[in-house]
């Protein structure tokens, strides 16, 4: 896309900032659900996030390093059974049988 490294580094910002606090919850043991679909989705918010960070015209008001320490402090602080054990949430839901 022709980006510099600051806009590079801009848009890894804007795209992770808005992952902070998801959960890994695996539906029925499987990581098709959220996390590859989520992957899939969060493909197209790269490519948004690289086109925002090249439009930019003012300077970030948070850095990708601020970002990552605070993604950091959040898995942390997340209770395990969130964290792709199976335990929490989706993770506690038996899929339907598709057929």
């Amino acid at each position: 896309m022709g980006a510099s490294v600051e806009q590079t580094l801009s848009a890894a910002e804007i795209a992770m900032e808005h992952h902070l606090g998801l959960t890994c919850d695996p539906l029925g043991g499987q990581v098709q659900i959220p996390c590859i679909e989520r992957n899939a989705i969060s493909a197209v918010k790269a490519i948004n996030a690289a086109t925002m960070a090249m439009s930019r015209v003012s300077e970030p008001c948070i850095s990708l390093d601020e970002i990552i320490a605070a993604m950091y402090e959040t898995g942390k602080d997340m209770s395990a059974k969130y964290r792709e054990t199976y335990h929490g949430s989706l993770g506690k839901i038996q899929p339907r049988k598709r057929g």
